[in-house]
């Protein structure tokens, strides 16, 4: 007697794959099968994130600058460039979050010493406290959801994602 192996668990790109091979057997879906998954995973977790930002008042966004800021250490203080330059963010786009900020009392905008035409952005002391609590409720909620993972599988899945990322953004340029 010979034990039925157990039902393969599925997930909305295993739909998705199904149709397409019903639809265009001659596709080769593996691709779609990463990327749909990284995509969802992302979006579902971008969703999570975003809910434990909101206690605090910010969302990812007004997270990412607050965060950035907090990382470039002591004095937590940068440049509208080099925000904008680490985010990936239009001039534009940075001035709207830096207004946000600023009104929200969380960061200060002041002339750059160093640079007449230039402005600097710092981390207020409302503004150092709230990323420091955000981060570690947003690093709880993904923590949580990894949980669904022992950690050499953790592991493994951070190694595998690092090289895939490497080889997508291509060699980097000094």
């Amino acid at each position: 007697m010979s034990a039925e192996p157990p039902p393969q668990r599925t997930d909305p790109v295993d739909a998705i794959i199904d149709q397409w091979a019903a639809v265009r057997p001659d596709l080769d879906t593996a691709a779609m099968e990463v990327f749909g998954r990284i995509y969802r995973l992302a979006r579902a977790m971008g969703d999570r994130t975003e809910k434990a930002y909101a206690r605090f008042g910010i969302g990812r966004g007004e997270f990412d600058v607050l965060a950035t800021l907090r990382r470039a250490g002591e004095p937590y203080t940068l440049s509208p460039r080099q925000l904008s330059s680490t985010l990936m963010l239009t001039t534009g786009g940075m001035t709207g979050r830096l207004d946000k900020l600023e009104r929200a009392g969380l960061v200060r905008r002041s002339p750059d010493p160093h640079d007449r035409r230039g402005l600097q952005v710092t981390l207020t002391e409302e503004g150092l406290t709230r990323v420091d609590e955000a981060v570690g409720v947003g690093l709880a909620a993904q923590t949580e959801a990894l949980a669904a993972l022992d950690t050499e599988k953790a592991d493994q899945l951070a190694g595998l994602l690092r090289e895939l990322l490497t080889a997508a953004e291509g060699p980097r340029q000094p």
